[in-house]
C-alpha cells in the first residue's frame, strides 16, 4: 500500500514566516498550503483534511488558541503544533490542555520543526490505524448485546 504525502497547513499572519515554512517543508515531501489568519485555516481544514497544522497564537481576529479548540471539534482532529513569538507556560499549557501536539516559540528551529511535523505525521497516522480497531470493536460489542438479548 501506497502510503500518500503528508498535507501540512501553515497558519501566520508574517508573510515571511508562510513562505519559509512552506519551502522548507515541500522539500521534506509534504504536500503544503499556507493560510494568514484562523479563520482561513478553519475554512481550508473543514474542506480539506490535514495532517498537521502549524498554527500561530497571536493572529488578527480569532487567535490560534481559539482555532486550535474549534479544530477539536473536526471529525478527524488534525495534530496541531502551536508557534508564538511571545509564549508565556501558561499559554503553552493551555494550549495543550486544548489538545495542541506541541508548542514551539520564535524564532523557529528549522531542525526542530522538521523533527516536530514528522512526529506529529506518525502520531496522527497511528491513531488512524487504532480508531477505526475502536470502531470496529464497540460495533462488535453492541452486536454481541443485542444478540444476547
Amino acid at each position: 500500500m501506497i502510503t500518500p504525502q503528508p498535507r501540512v497547513l501553515v497558519v501566520d499572519d508574517e508573510g515571511g514566516i508562510r513562505e519559509s515554512l512552506t519551502s522548507i517543508l515541500s522539500d521534506e515531501g509534504y504536500l503544503v498550503a499556507s493560510a494568514a489568519s484562523a479563520e482561513e485555516a478553519l475554512e481550508r481544514a473543514s474542506a480539506q483534511d490535514f495532517e498537521v497544522i502549524l498554527l500561530d497564537v497571536w493572529l488578527p481576529g480569532i487567535d490560534g488558541l481559539e482555532a486550535l479548540s474549534r479544530m477539536q471539534s473536526f471529525t478527524r482532529p488534525p495534530s496541531v503544533i502551536m508557534i508564538s513569538g511571545h509564549g508565556t507556560i501558561e499559554t503553552a499549557v493551555r494550549a495543550t490542555k486544548l489538545g495542541a501536539f506541541d508548542f514551539i516559540e520564535k524564532p523557529l528551529s528549522l531542525e526542530k520543526i522538521i523533527v516536530l511535523v514528522r512526529n506529529a505525521v506518525a502520531q496522527r497516522r497511528l491513531q488512524d490505524e487504532i480508531n477505526p480497531c475502536a470502531a470496529n470493536s464497540v460495533t462488535a460489542i453492541k452486536s454481541l448485546a443485542t444478540a444476547s438479548l
